[in-house]
């Protein structure tokens, strides 16, 4: 099934101002200092004091029921509402898989992955700010998985689609990705991130590919690119190297024929179909030392969107340069 990567990650503002925004109080850490209990009970990068009280435990047990109720309720609320506004007008079926593996040349399974792994990121950083013990906050990055998964549910249970084994694969890719470097690292070295310019794709097929700019930003896999991006140098952490992966041509799923609404066959066969590997630069916005808390908050939140940089095309066995990419 074709996916849209933002509106999964629009569950994101529900998790990124619990866990970007919200703060300790560590005024109330020491309020009860005859009852404590020693500080490898809980984890906070918050708390550099030795001990804690019964009244700081019980606020971070709080804070992690909190996190739960947010983001199981949030995840029901959603998927609800996506049975209703999306797949409720389709025709139903008996529940069934489709193999769609080739289908855009894989970049739905791209927008799966990116959506997992940012979806983990919110998971991780919910549990560091509800005090979850550091070996085990990588354990909440199964959350991507959990918000994305049921949504293969209701694919096979629509007559015009199907559970995708490779939607589910691209979704583990992504929760491994965040919680595998989460438990080695204890920080995310590899990213992913997102970068998209308009194409004029769509406007031959805008039903498909999108009508406005809002709308082919999450349709038109061919202005879309999805990047691991890395910094190999510990003095200049900012900065980094991005391999990037896209495609082009692309006017449906596993061709560029079809027929519309009016039976009009539509062949645009002449139009090349191809793979594009990118290498460029690129920077870690959460890596710019600052103390201008609302300038961090709004780091974090906008690295996972690449930023333009100089690129080199590997594309139909041969290589492009771009003075600035998109």
């Amino acid at each position: 099934m074709k996916t849209r990567p933002f509106f999964y990650c629009l569950f994101l503002t529900f998790i990124i101002p619990l866990s970007a925004c919200a703060e300790l109080d560590t005024s109330k850490l020491f309020a009860n200092k005859d009852s404590i209990i020693p500080a490898f009970f809980v984890y906070n990068p918050l708390i550099s004091a030795k001990h804690l009280s019964i009244d700081s435990i019980n606020n971070l047990k709080k804070k992690e029921r909190l996190c739960y109720f947010v983001g199981f309720g949030g995840t029901a609320i959603s998927h609800l509402a996506l049975s209703q506004i999306w797949y409720k007008d389709y025709p139903q079926s008996k529940f069934h898989f489709f193999n769609d593996n080739k289908e855009w040349l894989q970049m739905d399974k791209c927008g799966h992955a990116f959506s997992s792994y940012y979806l983990g990121v919110a998971g991780i950083e919910a549990a560091k700010w509800a005090g979850v013990p550091k070996n085990k906050q990588w354990k909440w990055a199964i959350f991507g998985s959990i918000f994305q998964d049921p949504i293969e549910l209701w694919d096979g249970l629509s007559a015009g689609w199907g559970a995708s084994v490779g939607d589910l694969a691209a979704n583990t890719f992504g929760t491994f990705l965040s919680a595998g470097q989460q438990a080695l690292w204890d920080e995310q070295k590899i990213k992913m991130k997102f970068s998209y310019h308009l194409t004029g794709f769509a406007e031959i097929r805008p039903n498909t590919l999108g009508k406005s700019w809002n709308e082919q930003l999450l349709k038109d896999y061919n202005g879309q690119t999805y990047w691991l991006t890395y910094s190999p140098i510990k003095k200049y952490k900012w900065a980094g190297v991005a391999l990037g992966y896209s495609a082009y041509g692309l006017l449906g799923g596993f061709n560029n024929v079809w027929t519309d609404k009016n039976n009009l066959v539509h062949d645009y066969s002449y139009q090349p179909r191809q793979r594009q590997y990118f290498l460029s630069l690129d920077l870690d916005l959460t890596r710019i030392k600052t103390n201008n808390k609302v300038l961090k908050k709004l780091f974090f939140v906008l690295n996972g969107i690449k930023i333009p940089f100089p690129a080199l095309e590997y594309s139909n066995k041969q290589f492009k340069s771009y003075g600035l990419y998109f």
